[in-house]
């Protein structure tokens, strides 16, 4: 099934990208989370647009991107959450609870959807999170988590 992708997904593409999938994944993934519309000849002109409009945000945000991905690199990102004993967690930490935590130690404003985590976090330490800033740009965050 070809598809649009209306937004960044992770191993797939970006957003305005057509894309060839299987019609499960389509149908049970993508288009129920408004993350792609089905292609059509009409819809070219919505690609037509998407691109455009990325082209024009592209030069700008890459230099951003730079410069937030030097201050994120350069901190540790503290994530309190309740332990018990031996130091596991009780649940996981999320992305959005990674993305508060860079937002108060002063880093920039990130969408918890552009923050993947390799493996669950479950354990107090440190930990590493990727960001991805722009399609070029991504920045390793060390997550160090303590137990409440």
């Amino acid at each position: 099934m070809k598809l649009i992708l209306t937004q960044p997904v992770s191993g797939l593409g970006s957003a305005g990208d057509v894309v060839d999938v299987k019609d499960g994944y389509a149908r049970n993934y993508l288009l129920p989370r408004k993350l792609g519309t089905p292609w059509t000849k009409g819809g070219q002109k919505q690609v037509d647009a998407i691109t455009a409009a990325r082209a024009k945000r592209e030069v700008r945000t890459a230099e951003e991107a730079a410069s937030a991905k030097a201050s994120l690199e350069g901190q540790a990102v503290q994530v309190e959450a309740r332990a018990g004993n031996g130091g596991r967690l009780f649940g996981a930490v999320t992305s959005a609870e990674i993305a508060e935590a860079i937002a108060a130690a002063g880093g920039p404003q990130v969408d918890r959807r552009r923050i993947e985590v390799p493996a669950p976090i479950r354990n107090v330490g440190d930990h590493t999170a990727h960001v991805r800033l722009h399609e070029d740009v991504t920045a390793t965050v060390t997550v160090t988590v303590t137990g409440a």
